[in-house]
């Protein structure tokens, strides 16, 4: 009996394992069913586009081109005109020449008739009239017609090899692609911007320039966001928690066209873009608040970020266009506002200097950065490592701090007697002349 049940037990257990890999095996089926399904959908989506855009274009290329041979043939019609205009003119005057010719002869006809026809009495008087009048006509004068061989004769010379040549050329016009060579890759959230990379998907495609679009989901219409020759590319003033649609083409080397575009895919990003505090009165910002501009004031101080929008493992950067350096200058993050203070060479702060000094929590360190260029980047990353308990209350925490500039980089620990899920940045400069773009 014991044997028995031992061996429903396992009857049991092994059916129950065959229903759960039924299970499992019914949701991987489902789920090639759901991909099959957004494959097929793909494919109708983009040949139906791809129809769209062909049936545009051509029709847009028939229009071209028929108003193009409509100015064509208006322009030799015009020749034509011209020309005929300009050959008839001296044929019209020649005929106006002439035709007072015969009108004077005729005239000079019948003057000679009835000078002959005349009475004795009158007949002398008459016949010499008559006779200088013809002396003076020059009736041996006549005007010189053109012979046909020297008056235009005008027809059209009308090259049939250009239907051969435009033959050729629309037949070559335009190609179906069904694979992209480039395809986007992956996403990475930035505070307001998006972090966009793509990759080669065909080795036999050689890059010469990229082409990134973007639009709003609830947009019509894609716009350009980068074109250049690197493979990722960070897309600022983008509205947290909105989706945007993205596509990438690319150009091969020597060539003027562009690639079809990739998949189109769907990128967020959660997190609110960094912003500068307004009123300070040594700094104008731009409207999205994200540059800040040393002015000429006189009053100086640190210029905090408006919220502590700095959270570890992000990546914080700063870019800036360059003025007159200070020591004091200062490019960072740190626990907590402070007022009062002209720089972030401070407790509970860490900075680099305009001249490439590092300070943690005010003191000076022995490695140093280049100094700070115009169009360059300086960037903070960090990573928590925690030194025993930490609570509401406090407790020792560590930050793993990497600051790089100019392709140079300093890595250290920050350690605080506080937990700081968040963090401020902040700027300060003495004299007029910086700006410094966060994201």
């Amino acid at each position: 009996a014991a044997a028995a049940e031992t061996e429903v037990r396992l009857l049991l257990q092994e059916a129950r394992e065959s229903i759960e890999a039924a299970r499992s095996y019914r949701r991987e089926l489902r789920q090639r069913l759901r991909g099959l399904h957004q494959a097929r959908e793909q494919i109708k989506e983009s040949a139906t586009l791809t129809r769209d855009v062909l049936e545009q274009h051509f029709s847009d290329l028939k229009g071209t081109l028929k108003k193009l041979l409509d100015e064509r043939l208006m322009s030799l019609l015009q020749e034509v005109d011209v020309i005929e205009q300009e050959s008839i003119k001296p044929l019209d005057e020649c005929q106006k020449l002439i035709e007072h010719g015969v009108s004077t002869a005729d005239d000079l006809l019948r003057e000679g008739e009835s000078a002959v026809n005349g009475d004795v009495g009158t007949q002398n008087e008459k016949l010499c009239n008559f006779t200088k009048k013809a002396l003076h006509i020059q009736l041996d004068s006549l005007p010189e017609v053109p012979s046909l061989v020297d008056v235009p004769c005008l027809s059209a010379q009308l090259d049939d090899c250009l239907l051969t040549i435009l033959k050729n050329q629309i037949f070559r016009h335009g190609t179906v692609a069904s694979r992209p060579p480039v395809q986007l890759e992956e996403f990475v959230e930035k505070p307001g911007g998006i972090l966009v990379r793509w990759c080669k998907v065909d080795d036999d495609f050689i890059p010469q320039d990229y082409r990134l679009q973007y639009r709003k989901s609830t947009a019509s219409h894609f716009e350009d966001v980068y074109v250049g020759s690197e493979t990722e590319f960070i897309v600022l003033h983008i509205d947290p928690n909105v989706d945007y649609q993205f596509r990438v083409c690319a150009r091969g080397d020597g060539r003027q066209e562009w690639s079809p575009w990739s998949v189109p895919q769907i990128g967020r990003t959660t997190l609110v873009p960094h912003e500068w505090t307004t009123g300070l009165e040594g700094y104008s910002l731009s409207s999205r608040r994200n540059i800040a501009l040393r002015n000429d004031s006189q009053s100086c101080g640190v210029l905090y970020s408006k919220a502590p929008t700095y959270f570890c493992g992000q990546t914080l950067t700063f870019r800036q266009t360059v003025g007159q350096p200070d020591r004091r200058d200062s490019l960072g993050v740190c626990v907590e506002q402070r007022n009062g203070y002209d720089s972030l060479q401070r407790d509970k702060a860490v900075c680099i200097s305009t001249n490439g000094a590092v300070f943690v929590n005010g003191k000076e360190m022995t490695n140093q950065l280049p100094a700070v260029t115009s169009g360059s980047t300086v960037t903070f990353d960090m990573e928590v490592v925690q030194l025993g308990p930490c609570s509401n209350e406090g407790g020792n925490f560590k930050l793993r701090v990497t600051i790089s500039s100019n392709n140079r980089e300093v890595v250290f620990d920050w350690v605080l007697d506080q937990c700081c899920g968040s963090l401020y940045f902040g700027c300060s400069f003495s004299y007029p002349g910086w700006k410094v773009l966060v994201f």
